[in-house]
Order: structure tokens, then sequence, then C-alpha cells
């Protein structure tokens, strides 16, 4: 029996995220960034690094994306598959809890938990059962231990046993305020999720994290491994690493154990400056303006936000083409008015 099994994990890919089909300006677009990385944490499987790739939900940032996208995602998807590398795939919430245009990726060795249900794979002799739902949005708190029993993940004798889905679980934190999901209904509790299972590959929660105790602290049977999304959707990731996860299952006499390692890809920096009207004063204005995109680095993704009462004539002269003058064409910049509260 080999000594362990390693597992690509990746989660909330957003593909489609600002990529248009036929947009009605030219400017440089974050979908490709998107995509980019989406190829980059492919990386492990297409080296033979890892034995099977857990996609944790998202894989598209709306249900209604163009056969063209999704064939562009499936692709690299059925060519792992083909080269003996079992790909799973749990619908997330963004596609409303189905895969769009799914027909392109049909493959033996490609399974979605479009259903709640449990598959079975042999990884060198070893039996690895993978059981999973797709995104519950009816009150998964109450509903998770139903679900999880009409997966039959007791029904199927393996070596080691994970559990794939695309839900908030007790303790998981998010954005610069670390808010912590505690008791709402869309929140799995700790103590719902068995023993049974080696780990839990989780999507949903942008931030990348590994959940190992409840909120009292108490050592958690199961690890809950969120690795996060691949690329910054908003601003409130602005200082979060992004990536993707390789996880080590070390094998066992019963079970085994789960052993992570987070691997960062690059993401464009995120900045957000203030600026404050000047009495009408335009020139002063772009001039102080054009000084923050010149200090910031080629390939930002920038905000400006205007604190105070930006007049009729201000906003005639800071347009989105007059901003995009100003910028290079490898940085995004936009302007929007500071919440009334911060100015």
């Amino acid at each position: 029996m080999p000594s362990d099994i390693r597992i690509l994990l990746l989660a909330d890919s957003h593909l489609g995220f600002d990529l248009p089909v036929r947009p009605r300006v030219v400017r440089r677009r974050r979908g490709h960034d998107f995509l980019a990385n989406y190829a980059a944490a492919l990386k492990p499987a297409w080296s033979g690094e890892v034995d099977l790739v857990v996609h944790g939900g998202d894989v598209f940032d709306y249900p209604g994306i163009p056969p063209s996208l999704a064939y562009q995602a499936y692709a690299p998807l059925v060519e792992i598959a083909g080269r003996g590398v079992p790909v799973f795939i749990v619908p997330g919430n963004h596609e409303r809890s189905r895969l769009p245009h799914d027909r392109f990726a049909t493959h033996r060795r490609i399974h979605i938990f479009d259903q709640p249900r449990t598959f079975v794979t042999q990884i060198r002799g070893v039996r690895i059962a993978l059981s999973g739902f797709p995104f519950e949005r009816r009150n998964v708190r109450a509903r998770f231990p139903e679900l999880l029993e009409r997966t039959r993940w007791r029904n199927e004798s393996a070596h080691t046993r994970l559990l794939c889905m695309h839900q908030c679980v007790e303790g998981a934190t998010v954005g610069p305020a670390n808010f912590t999901f505690t008791a709402a209904p869309d929140v799995v509790r700790c103590r719902d999720i068995p023993g049974g299972f080696t780990a839990v590959l989780c999507g949903h929660i942008h931030r990348r994290q590994a959940l190992t105790s409840d909120l009292r602290r108490r050592a958690l049977a199961t690890p809950v491994l969120y690795p996060g999304s691949l690329e910054r959707t908003s601003l409130a990731e602005i200082a979060e690493p992004k990536g993707y996860m390789v996880v080590s299952v070390i094998l066992q006499r019963e079970g085994g154990s789960a052993h992570w390692e987070f691997r960062q890809l690059y993401s464009r920096p995120m900045i957000v400056h203030d600026v404050i009207p000047n009495e009408g004063d335009h020139a002063a204005l772009l001039d102080a303006i054009a000084a923050l995109i010149d200090a910031a680095p080629r390939d930002a993704v920038l905000r400006l936000r205007i604190n105070g009462q930006l007049s009729a004539a201000d906003a005639r002269v800071l347009t989105a083409a007059q901003l995009r003058r100003l910028a290079p064409a490898t940085m995004n910049v936009e302007m929007v008015l500071a919440p009334a509260d911060k100015r």
C-alpha cells in the first residue's frame, strides 16, 4: 500500500468574471487573470504530481456562461482525466448547483456531484470514497445530516473517505473584519461532520483556511479545508493570498490522516486611494489622479474613491474614457463615490 495519496484541491475559479463575450468598451479585462490562474492551478495534475483532482465548486462565475468558455474550462480537465487522473467537481452556488454545458466534461474519469452521491476510485490499490452533494441553498444547517445520508457514504468500503462540498462551515472567516460564520441557516455545524471522513474538501469561502477546531476551540475529528478562490473577486479580499492546496492523505490502518500545503498564485495588486475634490479645480483634480495612477504598479487593479462633493463640471471631466487615457493599458482603474458615512 502506498504511503500517501496526493490530491489537488482548487475551488472558486469563477471563470467568466469580467469577461463579456461582446465587450462594448475596449479595456483590460480581469477575466483573463482568472483563466490564467485556473491553468496555473492545474499544473500539478499535468505534471503527474497528484493522484486526483477535486474542484470545490464555482467553476464559473454565473450559470449562463457561453459554450466557448465552458469548453475552455472543461477541456483541460478532460485531458487530465485522459492521463489517468480522476477529476471530481462540486457544482456551486454561482452555477445554481448545476454545471452548465457539462456535455463538454464527458469522460469516465470525470465525476460530478450533481446530486448527493458517493464515487469510489482506486489509486495504486487504494480504494478512496469521495462523497458529496451540490451547493444546498435551503437551510443546509438543518438538512446537512439528511443530505449526507443520501450520499450513501456508509455503503461503500474504502481505505479512506473524503467529503466534498461547497458550503459554509462553522468557524470559517472572511473579509477585512474577520467575520466568522456561526449559527445561520446556511452554515454547517462542525459536530454534524462524521469522524469517518479523513478530510472535508470545500469551496465557497474565498479565504484559504483550514478549520481544525470548533467555535469552542475543541479539536475537530475531521479537518475542513478551504483552498480559497483562485483570484480576488472583490475588495474584501484585497490582502488575501490566492492559490490552491495539495492535500496528502497519509494512509493508516483505519482511514488515514490529512496534511495540506497551500500554494500561492500571482494576483495583481489591488489598491484603493481616496481622492478629495478641490473646489472645482479640474486641473488639480486630474493631476492628483494622474499622480496616483503613476505611483501604482503597472498591472494594478486600482480604485479611486471620491471623498466629498463632485460637481457636475468635475463629473464631465472625470469620465471613464479619461481615466483610461491616464492609465496604462495593463491597469484596471475605476472611480467610485465613497459611502456617505466616510465623507
